[in-house]
């Protein structure tokens, strides 16, 4: 069996600053999310802000098939230059899925191009995520709907480009909606972007949510990875008009 490399991110700041939180997922967001979506088809590993290169050195980069992303409030300290390589990166091949506040990270911009504000309310309501792509391979294993009984509420109109396809529609208990699951290509790459997961709550503990992670990182996994450029490429019948 060929394994998926998978590599999960975390900005990993609350869960060491915030009692709250650190009861909530005291081994961390990422190691939560990475048991969470164990399986024997996936090989994954670990990475944080505060490591080495926030544990995302240029091996590492290179080996990872699928990224997966959660960062919140510190998006500024996060390099340009690793940001830079993981934009081509995706550019030539690797899955990428942004979580949550995610969504402000410089990776998520620069693979969208658009601010990708939004409106948002922590008030830890219940939320219902509709599946609108029932034959889509993310939502395979999803009903009609699931529901969180407490999310921070995310609302339209959410600033992204028009090509992203909405695969999941959020309703929140104080009325809003928000395009809550949506994919997009971006040069060899697929990109997911799924908005559950506020960190003071067990979204990453909920089995529908990580099933969604799950089919994500499959439907995400790359077909090849391949260099950008301008390649010359030969004739394939002979050029009777060509000028010489």
């Amino acid at each position: 069996m060929i394994k998926t490399n998978v590599t999960v991110w975390n900005e990993f700041r609350h869960e060491k600053n915030d009692p709250l939180v650190r009861s909530v997922y005291p081994e961390g967001i990422h190691a939560a999310i990475a048991a969470g979506i164990a399986a024997d088809d996936l090989e994954i590993r670990l990475a944080s802000l505060d490591e080495p290169d926030h544990g995302l050195p240029d091996a590492v980069i290179a080996s990872t098939d699928v990224l997966i992303w959660w960062g919140h409030a510190v998006h500024h300290e996060v390099r340009d230059d690793i940001v830079a390589k993981l934009h081509r990166r995706v550019l030539e091949g690797m899955g990428l899925i942004v979580l949550h506040s995610g969504h402000f990270s410089k990776i998520f911009r620069a693979v969208t191009g658009t601010s990708c504000s939004l409106k948002w309310r922590e008030a830890g309501e219940k939320e219902r995520l509709w599946n609108v792509a029932p034959t889509h391979p993310i939502t395979q294993g999803i009903g009609d709907y699931f529901e969180l009984p407490h999310e921070e509420m995310y609302g339209e109109r959410f600033d992204i480009p028009e090509d992203g396809k909405p695969i999941f529609l959020g309703w929140f208990e104080g009325g809003n909606v928000f395009r809550s699951g949506i994919t997009f290509e971006r040069g060899y790459g697929k990109v997911f972007y799924f908005q559950p997961g506020h960190e003071s709550h067990p979204t990453y503990r909920d089995p529908n949510v990580l099933r969604v992670i799950g089919n994500a990182v499959r439907w995400a996994k790359p077909v090849f990875f391949r260099e950008l450029g301008g390649v010359r490429y030969p004739a394939l019948e002979e050029l009777r008009s060509a000028a010489h």
